[in-house]
């Protein structure tokens, strides 16, 4: 697949935060996706039942470690909880070797 940001068919995932599936599913096992944060949207606290890994391709994001430009690779460990915010929007890569949960 080739794409540029305006042409992926995006779909809702929470308020304000889209997804684009590249491969696997929700409920178990290895998957990748596109995500697009509006501007002042967020993702609730969650825990991390594998590596996620994510690589913030525009804008910006935040989290408990700190404020992560575009360029950035953030490593999430097994077991490692968190939310996370953009004030001005972003898209990121998340690669996740287990569906995270929602507390």
């Amino acid at each position: 697949m080739i794409a540029q940001p305006e042409s992926v068919p995006w779909r809702r995932f929470r308020d304000g935060v889209d997804i684009h599936r590249l491969h696997g599913n929700v409920e178990a096992g290895a998957s990748a996706a596109l995500l697009r944060y509006a501007p002042g949207s967020s993702v609730p606290q969650h825990v991390h039942r594998g590596h996620e890994h994510i690589l913030v391709l525009a804008g910006s994001q935040s989290d408990e470690r700190g404020h992560h430009r575009a360029g950035t690779l953030v490593v999430n460990t097994p077991g490692s909880r968190h939310s996370v915010s953009s004030a001005e929007g972003c898209i990121v890569l998340a690669i996740w070797e287990q569906p995270v949960v929602f507390i």
